[in-house]
Order: structure tokens, then sequence, then C-alpha cells
């Protein structure tokens, strides 16, 4: 989910990629929080930073 935040794909992008809408906004909420991040910027720098794009 990180790597599709990184890739700057909305919550409706990632929701159509699972089943269900509300799913997306909750696991970015939890990865940010798990990560001690607060923005979907820094996941992206993260994944960054991490290899996790093509990127890295």
């Amino acid at each position: 989910m990180v790597l599709l935040v990184a890739q700057g794909r909305t919550n409706q992008q990632i929701a159509n990629r699972s089943a269900s809408p509300s799913a997306p906004r909750a696991h970015v909420s939890n990865i940010l929080a798990k990560l001690g991040l607060t923005s979907r910027t820094q996941a992206a720098m993260w994944a960054e930073r991490n290899g996790l794009t093509s990127g890295g």
C-alpha cells in the first residue's frame, strides 16, 4: 500500500483496487502511524529511501 501512496495514487484510486471503498483511508492511516509519519509525502519519501520505488 505504501508503494501506491509513493506512486501518488489517491485514496479513490487505491479503493478501485480493493474490496472496500473505506479501506484505503484506514490502511494509509495505519501505515503512517506504524512508520511514525504524518503525511503521504513523508510516506513517499520513506518508500524511496527504503528502495521500494523504481527510482530507489
